[in-house]
């Protein structure tokens, strides 16, 4: 309990009186008791904030005894990466000695410029982003709810005309580029994202390329 207490003054004059100072107490508890229930409003009532993530597609290991195969990949894009270069091919992986309809597979690079990734993640998933564009519209007319906008997008994500992505690096690989590369596709609004080993084969393509 907190106490405030003001006394008299020093001395008297002779033949004057004075006012008789009383000593003042201010009780505290009261405020010590708000302080405590504001507090407790504030935690109860408080937002904390969530951490953004963003879910990724593992494939299952295959089975070592068993013969691995490429797997045959519709609409998909593969990037891969080492050091501070980013190549990337279209469809499935065709090596030299099997090669595909159209030979075998050739790299291509591109970089994290205006005209690199961003460029070609949007033209090659424009199925996406243009039906994301119409429920943009649609929710900021009040056409439909939040909850049936994120179901229709991620509807749009999981169709067979959407996207997918598969993710390769080699040992000299940057975390700088990967975690750019993850961004890229966030902005892409890319639906489907895996990660997996790389090939031999395709260690082999990259070497050729760098040097």
């Amino acid at each position: 309990m907190a106490e405030i207490a003001e006394g008299g003054g020093g001395g008297h004059d002779k033949g004057k009186k004075r006012a008789k100072k009383s000593s003042t107490r201010v009780d505290m508890t009261p405020m010590v008791d708000l302080a405590f229930l504001l507090l407790t409003f504030f935690v109860l009532t408080s937002t904390f904030s969530k951490p953004k993530v963003m879910s990724l597609v593992y494939p299952a290991k295959p089975d070592p005894a068993q013969e691995i195969e490429p797997q045959k990949i519709n609409n998909a894009i593969t990037f891969l990466l080492s050091e501070d270069k980013i190549f990337y091919y279209s469809g499935q992986y065709y090596p030299v000695n099997a090669p595909g309809p159209k030979g075998a597979t050739v790299l291509e690079e591109t970089d994290f410029s205006a005209k690199g990734i961003r460029k070609l993640l949007a033209d090659r998933n424009s199925f996406v982003l243009q039906g994301k564009e119409g429920l943009d519209k649609k929710l900021k007319g009040k056409q439909i709810q939040d909850s049936s906008y994120l179901r229709m997008l991620i509807d749009f994500k999981k169709d067979p005309e959407s996207l997918k992505v598969l993710i390769k690096t080699d040992d000299k690989a940057t975390c700088k580029n990967f975690i750019d590369l993850i961004d890229e596709l966030k902005i892409a609004e890319i639906g489907v994202i895996a990660p997996v080993d790389i090939l031999a084969s395709e260690l082999d393509l990259i070497n050729q390329k760098i040097k």
